[in-house]
């Protein structure tokens, strides 16, 4: 019978959805007992653990629906190396501010510089606010989109596309889209105006997009609804890649 209070605590604590005050009221319970401290405190220490691990999870579990492709945080660009980059206008983005305004970035640089990085660096700082990210490389996301309408799954796509509230679009103009491609990637960029953030890199001039897009007034649209509500990150500068390759070479042993 003595064991019957815990088991209903554990029971409720379960249905409850209250995971840490489970793992740690009886440890806490015991350490407020040594230091003497009273009912509400001991009870405001178990809210306090609860409402940090909740939101860890909470963290943990945009990140995961996130599917980015690795964690990077913008703690670790390299800004020195970049002096084309406004290192102050990036740090005032990571506050997320722009999300709410439903406004856009547009990082535009050639390879290697680490567009990829610093979108993924803010898509992390977005997911550690509790927000709604979805990460795709631009080919991969027409190629999906000629998937779901060939399927007749395109509206039930388009609806999932529009629940992020950040959509960050990585890679736009590394290969050229066809027709279809395009224009269904225009109706994505249509739909997300005024309603949702997009974060799109590119290593091309806005001037050549229509070399990607196929067409002079598809790209004018398109440019017309992104560049509306923009943050511009310049990025031009030599690549980081091949700038480690020659590094490496350096101090390879003979």
């Amino acid at each position: 019978m003595s064991d019957t209070p815990q088991l209903l605590l554990s029971h409720h604590l379960k249905t409850l959805r209250l995971p840490t005050f489970l793992r740690e009221y009886d440890k806490v319970a015991k350490q407020c007992a040594a230091e003497g401290v009273d009912h509400s405190r001991y009870l405001l220490r178990l809210a306090e653990l609860e409402l940090i691990d909740r939101e860890r999870r909470m963290v943990e579990r945009r990140i995961k629906q996130a599917r980015f492709p690795a964690i990077k945080s913008l703690d670790s660009f390299e800004f020195k190396a970049l002096p084309s980059l406004n290192k102050m206008l990036v740090m005032e983005l990571a506050r997320c501010d722009y999300i709410d305004a439903q406004e856009n970035i547009l990082a535009v640089g050639n390879s290697g510089t680490g567009k990829s990085h610093i979108a993924l660096g803010l898509g992390l700082a977005a997911c550690q606010k509790g927000l709604a990210v979805g990460f795709i490389t631009a080919s991969a996301l027409v190629h999906e989109l000629m998937e779901a309408a060939d399927e007749k799954q395109l509206i039930r796509f388009q609806k999932k596309l529009a629940k992020y509230k950040l959509l960050i679009i990585d890679e736009l103009g590394y290969v050229p889209l066809s027709p279809t491609g395009a224009e269904l990637l225009f109706e994505v960029f249509s739909q997300r105006y005024e309603r949702g953030s997009t974060i799109v890199t590119s290593n091309l001039p806005f001037d050549e997009w229509t070399q990607t897009f196929g067409s002079e007034r598809l790209t004018g649209a398109l440019l017309d609804r992104l560049t509306h509500h923009v943050h511009i990150l310049e990025m031009n500068g030599e690549s980081y890649r091949l700038k480690h390759s020659r590094q490496h070479k350096k101090i390879k042993p003979e």
